[in-house]
């Protein structure tokens, strides 16, 4: 379960950061004492444990937040990554098949998180969890989520749940074959080979993957309802509507002239939105509640879009058909600040300056390229910066 935040600021001067990182351990001990911890769990816990400079560098370059969209489907949905994951299902499919009847999430969704995750087990990290959290939460960005994740982490070693030794996984706190974060593995994690306790780090997927079928059957997955779809719009299709905030029926959108990728009539889901996360130059998707759920495992819509992708090409489906504008170059965080600080100052409010495209700053490009007579599709580009300069 990927961190859910876009890049931050510049890192930190890494050789004052070694004692002003004991002196924070000092003063999170008590925070920890307050939350339940017992000392004698936290000084296991924090043997050995340093300020680790490589876990802030990952921080910053997060590749679903700083990657172009296409880059990132193209290597998350590799044609690899398709072959393995079908051979995985095939490995798995009685398991998978026993999963999906209980907690009634598809098997193909279940690889797809498996394999956007950890590469279908291949690569579920060696960084010791309690020192990447202890570093993340002394580095303030996201301080008080990374404090709760160490505390349920300590929670866990004190349990005996997992050993501090082999507590390990991402940079960013993930564990196991699906990433849990360790809040996330208190309140979902799930005994499926009925051994006794849950374990989400062992060679074994089952408890994983069961877990995050938990996870997503919690967070209001309906089964048969697909996460979204690739769609064509009409000519003259009013692209304010391209937003996740504005829902209609499937026959609302149908009326305005939005098809499948194949030019069909698209058949009704329930309520949808429409998402253009490259601009008019991009595909276009239907969106569906399941987008959503995909969502509170990783908040970025590259990850949603390409776990959805993904689970679709291991049931068979094929490649999108639209094109990407391979050409356009990402904006850095500090071109994105310089374009929420100059459309502000012309009177296109972003509501604040934080380097993150939100809703807010959309609606601020889409006002002013429409002032200036562009398609008002509300992508922050290279040019709309330079047409703000």
């Amino acid at each position: 379960m990927t961190v859910r935040d876009a890049a931050g600021p510049s890192m930190p001067d890494v050789a004052g950061s070694d004692v002003g990182f004991r002196r924070w351990i000092d003063r999170f001990r008590k925070r920890a004492r307050a939350a339940g911890i017992r000392d004698g769990a936290f000084d296991v816990a924090f043997r050995g444990v340093r300020y680790n400079a490589g876990v802030i560098r990952s921080d910053r370059s997060q590749p679903e937040f700083t990657r172009q969209i296409w880059n990132y489907l193209d290597a998350v949905v590799s044609d690899a990554r398709v072959r393995d994951g079908r051979a995985a299902l095939q490995r798995n499919r009685r398991l998978l098949a026993e999963i999906e009847a209980k907690f009634e999430v598809e098997a193909a969704i279940l690889a797809a998180v498996w394999g956007a995750e950890s590469d279908f087990g291949a690569c579920r990290g060696d960084t010791p969890l309690i020192e990447a959290l202890a570093t993340l939460a002394f580095d303030g960005r996201r301080a008080r989520f990374f404090e709760d994740q160490l505390i349920a982490a300590l929670k866990i070693v004190q349990a005996g749940d997992i050993s501090p030794k082999r507590l390990k996984g991402s940079w960013a706190g993930g564990m196991g074959h699906a990433q849990f974060m360790p809040t996330t593995y208190l309140d979902h994690a799930v005994n499926f080979r009925g051994d006794g306790r849950a374990d989400v780090l062992s060679d074994d997927p089952a408890d994983a993957l069961a877990s995050t079928a938990s996870f997503l059957r919690r967070c209001g997955w309906r089964k048969g309802q697909p996460w979204g779809m690739e769609v064509v719009l009409s000519r003259g299709f009013d692209l304010a509507l391209a937003d996740r905030r504005v829902r209609n029926t499937v026959d609302g959108w149908t009326a305005r002239g939005v098809r499948d990728a194949r030019g069909r009539r698209i058949p009704d889901h329930g309520f949808a939105s429409i998402l253009m996360p490259a601009g008019v130059r991009g595909a276009a998707f239907m969106i569906f509640d399941n987008f959503h759920v995909i969502r509170q495992y990783n908040a970025a819509d590259a990850y949603v879009i390409a776990v959805g992708h993904l689970a679709d090409r291991l049931d068979g489906g094929g490649p999108f058909r639209s094109r990407w504008p391979r050409r356009e170059r990402n904006l850095g965080r500090a071109e994105k600040l310089e374009m929420q600080r100059l459309l502000t100052a012309r009177g296109f409010d972003t509501q604040g300056t934080d380097g993150i495209i939100g809703p807010n700053t959309m609606d601020a490009i889409r006002a002013f390229q429409a002032s200036r007579g562009l398609p008002p599709d509300g992508y922050a580009s290279l040019e709309v910066l330079g047409r703000l300069k």
